[in-house]
């Protein structure tokens, strides 16, 4: 207690001298101590995350145990199940070593499933012909003449696979059973046999390895239906086939598309290609291409005029942001305040952004304008980044600004809408008498032609094609879709090939745009939008679309056509398309100028139903 109040009655420098005194140490004030609290702050950190990595490595090495306990003993299940197939192979005569419709022919289980210490493993075996090269490949075989083919042997392949956690593993074993004192055996006198050679090629003709080639003739006795998978060349060739017509072959891929023969219908009455022929003694060598599948989207509109417009009933429609010196009142937009008008005013519309916009229509206003005052208007646009007024090159006196002295309403079809997405309007008020009533603004508006969703159905066709009928070319694809309420419809799996979309005339539509142009060219692992816009149906009528040399629309050149001595005029659109209703059937002239390009004209387009030409504009 003592110790206590003496303490509490020192100085911070009175309390040094008080403990060095009595042989106290203090704590408080060692060097020593301040050191050691750091330290033991900083080797608490550095020992929690060396924990931190030891026990995450720990974790990783657990898991990794695990992983590898579990593969390892799925594994022995897989060979467990090769061996016993294979012990199913030795045991059986040369003669009788083959698959359930393979070739060879046998007993033997082309694919099974087998569940062992719950894992699902598939077995897959595949009994086929070898070519040894030591007595010559092919026609070049030495063989003798009591056996005129070249099966020298057979290659039994025994393919195990099951799921883990990385995915699909495979086991597999290869043997290979010679015939009874090395000779070969030939085909039977009464059932002569060839080779069957399958290419598989992708869409720039490199080869496709492990493409599923599946041989199926039900004709046969037995029947052959055997599936052979191609090697990194892209190859596959079965010895021993049956000399016989009629051998299907399909040949698909996981994530691809499907290329295959085809036999005669009613109405594909000269398929191609067509079933394949075994000639004895001969190979017979077929090519397919296959490709990664594609998506395709399409959405129909149904097409119409129509308007933005404020009648300045409220202040909702106006950008305040950029807008200066503005009141609305009185359903009119003027000065703000009361007189004199010292300061110009600037309105600005709020930004406008149709939906399925295909062109820009006309700007007009209605205002009263004082003597001694001025209104003049802009149009501008906006990318998000930048808004500024349209160009001069594009919309003539803009930047000037338009005035009520001239005008009550500017022409905007000439500013392509597929770069200019986005318009905003602009008004500057000015009053050269500051004491003079206020100029004002009753309305104004913008029209625009721009779609709203529609359920249609529509055919879509492909260019590639499988043969001919009565009806003429039959092509691979070709199938009456119909888009939902929205006017969508997806295909997230589709082949690559170069599509055509068409409306019947039934539906009451024509298609008067379609972004982008017809035909559309698919590639393969792509995805494509197609937005088809759709007028009312006319019996005559001719779309009109316009690009350069290296396949861009040209929106927003002036597409004229002409009969005799009537003509019609249009503007291109967003996807540099013009679309003429209404016409009467015979042979027009069409020609196309654009700035920056040489005109072009096309002589003797004929008109007839629903017609389209297209024109290719070059650079001057």
């Amino acid at each position: 207690m003592v110790f206590s109040i003496l303490y509490k009655n020192h100085s911070r420098s009175d309390s040094r001298a008080f403990h060095t005194e009595y042989g106290i140490r203090n704590t408080e004030y060692s060097p020593r101590a301040r050191r050691a609290r750091g330290v033991t702050l900083i080797d608490t950190l550095v020992a929690s995350a060396l924990m931190l990595v030891v026990f995450v490595g720990i974790a990783g090495v657990f898991k990794l145990s695990v992983d590898v306990i579990t593969n390892n003993k799925a594994r022995a299940g897989a060979i467990a199940l090769a061996n016993e197939r294979m012990e199913d192979i030795r045991s059986l005569s040369y003669a009788l070593v083959g698959t359930v419709g393979g070739i060879p022919s046998g007993s033997i289980a082309q694919s099974d499933t087998v569940v062992q210490n719950a894992i699902t493993y598939t077995r897959r075996t595949t009994v086929m012909y070898g070519d040894d090269p030591y007595d010559g490949l092919g026609a070049a075989d030495t063989k003798p003449a009591s056996a005129p083919t070249s099966l020298d042997y057979k290659i039994a392949r025994v393919d195990v696979a099951w799921e883990s956690r990385t995915g699909t593993r495979h086991l597999t074993f290869v043997t290979r059973i010679e015939p009874t004192n090395g000779i070969e055996t030939p085909c039977p006198v009464t059932a002569p046999c060839g080779t069957l050679a399958i290419s598989v090629y992708n869409a720039s003709t490199e080869p496709i390895s492990n493409a599923s080639v599946r041989i199926v003739n039900s004709g046969t006795s037995p029947i052959v239906d055997t599936t052979i998978y191609t090697n990194s060349l892209g190859e596959m060739a079965l010895g021993g086939v049956p000399a016989a017509s009629g051998y299907e072959v399909t040949v698909t891929k996981s994530g691809y598309s499907t290329d295959r023969t085809y036999n005669p219908t009613s109405q594909n009455t000269n398929p191609t290609p067509g079933p394949f022929t075994v000639s004895s003694n001969q190979t017979t060598s077929g090519t397919f291409r296959i490709d990664l599948l594609s998506s395709l989207t399409v959405n129909t509109y149904s097409l119409s005029t129509n308007s933005w417009t404020d009648f300045f009933s409220d202040e909702s429609k106006i950008n305040w942001q950029t807008t200066t010196n503005i009141a609305v009142s009185g359903n009119q937009a003027r000065f703000a305040g009361n007189q004199p008008w010292l300061l110009p005013a600037d309105l600005y519309s709020q930004t406008i952004t149709p939906v399925a916009l295909t062109r820009w229509g006309t700007f007009s206003w209605n205002d009263t304008r004082p003597s001694e005052t001025t209104i003049t208007y802009q149009v501008y646009y906006t990318d998000g980044a930048v808004t500024a007024p349209i160009p001069d090159n594009i919309l003539t006196g803009n930047i000037a600004g338009f005035s009520t002295e001239s005008t009550t309403s500017v022409d905007l079809s000439a500013i392509p809408a597929d770069e200019y997405p986005s318009l905003i309007l602009e008004a500057y008020l000015v009053a050269q008498n500051p004491n003079a009533p206020s100029p004002s603004i009753q309305d104004w508006s913008l029209t625009y032609d721009s779609g709203q969703g529609i359920a249609i159905p529509f055919t879509l066709r492909g260019a590639k094609t499988i043969g001919s009928g009565p009806s003429g070319t039959v092509y691979k694809y070709s199938q009456l879709h119909t888009t939902n309420s929205s006017g969508t419809f997806s295909l997230p799996a589709i082949e690559w090939d170069t599509y055509t979309m068409s409306v019947a005339a039934s539906t009451g539509y024509d298609i008067s745009t379609s972004c982008p142009t017809q035909p559309i060219a698919l590639e393969p692992n792509s995805s494509t939008t197609t937005l088809l816009y759709l007028s009312p149906h006319t019996t005559n009528s001719l779309l009109v679309d316009v690009k350069n040399g290296t396949g861009a629309y040209l929106s927003g050149a002036t597409v004229e056509i002409k009969k005799g001595s009537a003509t019609q005029d249009k503007t291109a659109d967003a996807c540099g398309q013009a679309f003429f209703g209404g016409l009467t059937n015979g042979q027009y002239t069409v020609t196309v100028t654009e700035d920056g390009y040489v005109t072009s004209t096309t002589p003797s387009v004929d008109v007839t139903n629903y017609s389209t030409v297209s024109v290719i504009m070059e650079s001057i």
